[in-house]
């Protein structure tokens, strides 16, 4: 079970005016169950993405980029699951033109104002013929509520939907925002195999909305890990239809823009944590938040260190106390001059290590009674500087072996 998160109600969502959200039963690997999924944005609307670093990424990571680079207005995005056609060359990419082509005839569009998204096994052709027969389906479902449908239509191994609302005063009126995410394993930052889809009806120069989603990713998406994998086909989109009555927001530093900056970062956040949270096996949903580094690159390299530990997840799923490999991680990480005798740890209120030893007031019991709580904050300082970071991760059970090596059945 997901570490405390639910799925939300489907009235908590929040339409967001100019999108309609349509969801089918395409068969495109398992019968019965939601695995195509289309939103169309009203005239106006403007798209940004940001995408995963990984070099080997897959057929419909390559063609988003192809038509936002291209610069034509985005009217559809379509997503399916049960097969991210990935590794399958230029066949893949034909297939993943040719559903563009598509969406795009049945709704009077050009192709490149459709951006394809796939999710599931690597390297098993996309089921062209399946996913074409179902946009029929998925056009005549849409409607502006559809925002719990599209979150089940994207999940893979997830075991719950992720959704959420937010609304926020801009400008003396009220301005809507809603996002999507799947993701349970395959999950490292760069981005970390997820999707991820925020809508507003804010009014956005349109020029601002890359850096918008570039800076919402930094902090959310691109700050959780479960396992160490990015994916192929890690997506994040932003869209702003400018249906909202607020004066148009032209710089991001300005009240208004900051008001916006900081409900979707908070919306982003949620959706990335819930990854997080339902994290194949996952049982502890721990924060990793490292200060007093000399910079944040460095500061996010001894988190990571630490979040990638299979040592350290075992010994938080175990609830054992053994944060000697906690310190390991921080010395391996890649500090060449760091300073072990600065070293402090704690984890939530208490007072591990100090200078860089074993805090005279430590005892394994308060350790033990740290580590048998679902959620679980680990601080380390360096000494260095005022540099602080955060990352997100969880701990490793035997489920996630287990839902691994039994992923493609």
């Amino acid at each position: 079970m997901p570490v405390n998160w639910t799925a939300p109600d489907a009235a908590s969502l929040h339409p967001v005016p100019g999108v309609r959200i349509g969801v089918t039963e395409a068969g495109v690997r398992k019968p019965n169950r939601k695995d195509l999924t289309v939103l169309l944005l009203d005239p106006g609307s403007a798209v940004a993405g940001v995408f995963t670093r990984n070099r080997y990424c897959a057929a419909p990571v390559q063609v988003c980029r192809e038509h936002l680079q291209a610069g034509a207005a985005i009217r559809a995005l379509l997503i399916n699951t049960g097969c991210a056609n990935a590794g399958t060359g230029e066949s893949g990419l034909a297939h993943a033109r040719q559903t563009c082509a598509a969406l795009a005839e049945r709704l009077g569009l050009q192709a490149q104002q459709v951006l394809p998204f796939s999710t599931g096994v690597i390297m098993e052709p996309l089921p062209l013929q399946r996913v074409i027969d179902g946009l029929d389906a998925a056009l005549a479902d849409a409607q502006p509520a559809h925002w719990l449908r599209a979150a089940e239509g994207i999940m893979t191994t997830d075991t719950v939907a992720k959704a959420a609302s937010r609304q926020v005063q801009i400008g003396g009126q009220t301005v809507t925002l809603s996002g999507i995410a799947k993701g349970a394993g395959m999950i490292r930052p760069n981005m970390a195999t997820m999707l991820g889809f925020i809508a507003t009806d804010a009014r956005i120069q349109p020029a601002l909305l890359h850096e918008l989603a570039l800076r919402l990713a930094e902090v959310s998406f691109n700050r959780i890990t479960i396992d160490g994998d990015t994916s192929t086909n890690d997506s994040f989109i932003l869209i702003a239809t400018g249906q909202a009555a607020h004066p148009e927001i032209a710089d991001l530093a300005s009240p208004e823009g900051q008001r916006l900056l900081a409900a979707l970062t908070e919306l982003a956040q949620t959706l990335a944590h819930a990854i997080v949270r339902d994290g194949e096996g996952a049982t502890k949903f721990i924060t990793v938040r490292v200060e007093g580094g000399r910079d944040g690159a460095e500061c996010l390299q001894v988190a990571y260190a630490i979040a990638h530990s299979p040592l350290v997840k075992t010994a938080f799923y175990a609830s054992d106390p053994n944060l000697g490999r906690i310190l390991a991680a921080v010395g391996y990480a890649g500090i060449a001059d760091l300073d072990q005798n600065q070293i402090e740890l704690h984890l939530d209120d208490v007072h591990v290590v100090t200078r860089g030893g074993r805090h005279p007031g430590y005892t394994e019991q308060a350790g033990a009674r740290v580590l048998a709580q679902s959620e679980i904050t680990i601080r380390v300082g360096l000494g260095r500087g005022a540099a602080a970071e955060t990352v997100w991760t969880c701990d490793l059970s035997h489920e996630y072996v287990s839902i691994n090596a039994d992923y493609r059945s």
